[in-house]
């Protein structure tokens, strides 16, 4: 009864904030389905690399970061270019992350067709093949191109679900395929009671947790 009343508290939360925000995620959405179908490789291997550098970091960094670098530096700078850039913005992280972001360029030029995969498929492959890429990377990621039906399970998120009892625990780092995805599930049933994509879900919830729509 206790985990019900907690259900229902947290819908009622996403039903009124809809009210202010629907129309703005509505057009973050939208920019995310623009990226997909019209990015090129190297505007899709920046936002994986943006994803890359917001593991275990912050969304806001890694859209500095993101910007400083460009699209271009991304693709192309070398890893002690990569490490003092991401060291200018504070990241945790800059040596190793500049080494996945130059490790993964053999991926530029096949983004597209990975993306047009079901995302049963996609995800699999980024994760076994992709240097700094875990479930929730691979994830955002495909959120951010436009994939409606994944879930960002950050600890923002699981915070939530554990707060309101979509979940007991919080799982410890490392996440196992078959974990990820019960508690995605998890997500994807309460996503229809509030009549949203679990990807669009995850835009309102980060806005309880954070009072801001990153990506």
């Amino acid at each position: 009864m206790e985990a019900q009343k907690k259900e229902e508290a947290l819908i009622l939360e996403i039903e009124n904030i809809k009210k202010d925000i629907k129309n703005e995620i509505e057009k973050r959405f939208q920019e995310f389905k623009k990226l997909g179908e019209e990015g090129d490789e190297f505007d899709l291997y920046s936002e994986l690399c943006f994803c890359i550098l917001t593991a275990n970091w912050k969304a806001k960094g890694g859209i500095k970061a993101q910007k400083l670098i460009t699209k271009n530096g991304f693709a192309k700078y070398t890893e002690e270019q990569l490490v003092s850039l991401l060291r200018e913005v504070g990241h945790r992280f800059p040596n190793t992350r500049a080494k996945y972001i130059v490790e993964n360029r053999w991926i530029i030029g096949n983004l597209k067709r990975v993306i047009q995969k079901d995302s049963s498929e996609a995800r699999p492959f980024l994760v076994k093949n992709i240097e700094g890429i875990g479930w929730k990377e691979a994830s955002h990621f495909l959120r951010n191109v436009g994939v409606e039906n994944v879930a960002i399970l950050d600890k923002h998120i699981l915070r939530i679900m554990k707060n309101y009892q979509l979940i007991e625990e919080i799982p410890k780092p490392g996440w196992s395929k078959s974990k990820y995805l019960k508690i995605e599930n998890e997500l994807k049933l309460f996503a229809k009671k509030v009549n949203e994509s679990v990807g669009k879900l995850d835009l309102y919830l980060w806005y309880l947790e954070t009072d801001s729509i990153d990506k």
